[in-house]
């Protein structure tokens, strides 16, 4: 890891340390960002912390999706306009965000918080895959669209899904390879997430 260069007041020194945590700001970003932060109004200042603080005490997880939100019920969740039969089922909140601005898909998601991973102790127990079978017996389903990242541990979920999802009689589909292997959702571009919805195959 890059050491941080001391220098300044402490409140500098401490916020440039705090940002070079987040995922893809190294310690050149982190004082970049702080110092901008130092010369912008306060106001601007101000409405970033309550950003921050916000997200940390008012969202929540969407009780039949596990979207984040910051109500009972995900916005996509709540719409009469989306899709009931369909349900994409994807790893984490924010591949949602990726499948939403392509703008093709309309039905319902299910997010599991993870993968199965048994290097790290991840196993089915551990992501929201019994309230995915329990949303499934309802009846209104005809099809799920599996989602999961192309990576080693998205592969192994994707088939533990099928396996337990076929039986049912839904169809189970999965994304089209144009999403090359070890592509997580939300980095991929409109056009390959475009593609890979519409030319999902059945599993």
């Amino acid at each position: 890891m890059d050491r941080i260069p001391q220098a300044g007041a402490d409140s500098v020194n401490k916020l440039i340390q705090e940002l070079s945590k987040l995922p893809g700001i190294g310690p050149k970003s982190a004082q970049r960002l702080t110092y901008y932060l130092l010369r912008a109004p306060d106001e601007q200042a101000r409405e970033l912390a309550e950003a921050i603080l916000s997200v940390r005490t008012e969202t929540r997880l969407c009780s039949t999706c596990f979207n984040i939100t910051d109500t009972e019920l995900c916005p996509i969740c709540r719409s009469t306009g989306r899709d009931q039969a369909k349900i994409c089922i994807v790893e984490q909140p924010q591949d949602i965000l990726a499948l939403e601005h392509v703008g093709i898909y309309k039905g319902l998601y299910h997010v599991l918080h993870g993968a199965i991973s048994p290097t790290e102790g991840i196993g089915t127990d551990d992501i929201r895959i019994g309230e995915l079978m329990e949303r499934l017996k309802n009846g209104q389903v005809n099809e799920a669209i599996i989602a999961t990242n192309t990576t080693l541990e998205g592969e192994q979920t994707a088939m533990y899904l099928n396996r337990l999802i076929s039986p049912t009689g839904i169809l189970v589909t999965r994304l089209a390879r144009g999403l090359p292997f070890g592509t997580e959702l939300e980095y991929a571009d409109d056009v390959t997430l475009s593609r890979a919805i519409e030319g999902r195959q059945e599993f």
